[in-house]
């Protein structure tokens, strides 16, 4: 029994269906797969463009994005999804969807999967032939980062504040690193009551208890995290915005959007409104998806995920 591939390949139904299926048993069997693509699919559009750069590995001659300090913490589930949905797609139709096509869909079916807006995806995108670890520094928001920095950031990439903000709404599902907010949790040493307890007074003060009591090994264990929405983990809903409301946001820069009135306006609305959230996060994940795209000549569709052809 044999189907011709071209045939098959021609009705992207089969594609989508195949795409659907590897990232459902996925999604099912490591619950934590929705965020880490989600993570990696901004960690992709931010630095060069959404061209699934971020999926090369180095090599002698090349430290490439993946490998980059900031990166090293992007969680494996991520990774992994693409790479088996682009070798089951392989199989089937070899040559036909590039990675960063793959990336941009997988993204958008495990949001919509843990309960959040369903957006369409153009597709096209071809596969960018650089990645390089130097480039990534300068082009990623640090959860460090003062909002001004931040909004600074996003606006060179045409963001407005309402999309500044209802996309740091992906942290309602995923979690971060122990290390990425030690700095807000431990010997803070600003004046105000909160300093003299050696947290940033923006923490709800028994929250940011609990944050040192779950991080209190974390220089030992690297790998100790938190959940970013302690409330619904992983439910993609609007509980984000009440959490940061009550002083219960993690990294400084989810504080950092209660701090500045110009992004503090949205956190307040989208807290209020989970439809308008998820319209605006529905509407800016498409502006995302078409950051630097590559086509034509520019790029090219691999055979597979972490090298070039």
């Amino acid at each position: 029994y044999h189907v011709h591939g071209s045939d098959i390949c021609d009705r992207p139904y089969v594609l989508g269906e195949i795409m659907q299926r590897t990232i459902t048993d996925k999604q099912i069997t490591s619950p934590t797969t929705a965020a880490a693509t989600l993570r990696l699919f901004f960690h992709d559009c931010f630095v060069t463009g959404c061209d699934a750069s971020i999926l090369i590995s180095s090599t002698p001659f090349n430290k490439a994005e993946r490998d980059s300090d900031i990166n090293r913490s992007l969680p494996g589930d991520g990774f992994d999804v693409i790479v088996r949905a682009k070798t089951a797609l392989e199989l089937t139709c070899p040559g036909v969807v590039s990675c960063a096509d793959i990336l941009a869909v997988a993204a958008r079916d495990l949001v919509t999967m843990v309960g959040g807006p369903y957006f369409p995806v153009p597709l096209g995108r071809k596969d960018g032939k650089i990645s390089k670890s130097t480039y990534v520094d300068s082009g990623l928001p640090k959860t460090t980062m003062p909002i001004n920095q931040m909004i600074e950031l996003f606006t060179k990439h045409r963001f407005n504040i309402s999309e500044i903000v209802a996309l740091s709404g992906a942290h309602t599902i995923g979690f971060s690193h122990c290390k990425e907010f030690s700095s807000g949790i431990y010997n803070y040493s600003k004046s105000g009551t909160g300093g003299k307890m050696g947290f940033d007074p923006a923490y709800n003060p028994r929250f940011a208890q609990a944050l040192q009591n779950a991080c209190a090994n974390y220089k030992k264990d690297p790998t100790i995290s938190v959940f970013n929405d302690i409330m619904t983990p992983n439910n993609f809903d609007n509980a984000y915005f009440q959490n940061l409301q009550k002083g219960w946001g993690v990294l400084g820069s989810d504080h950092g959007l209660m701090k500045d009135t110009r992004t503090k306006e949205f956190v307040d609305l989208y807290a209020k409104d989970e439809k308008r959230f998820f319209r605006d996060f529905a509407s800016a994940m498409q502006k995302l998806g078409m950051m630097g795209i590559k086509v034509g000549r520019y790029g090219e569709i691999r055979k597979r995920g972490d090298a070039f052809n």
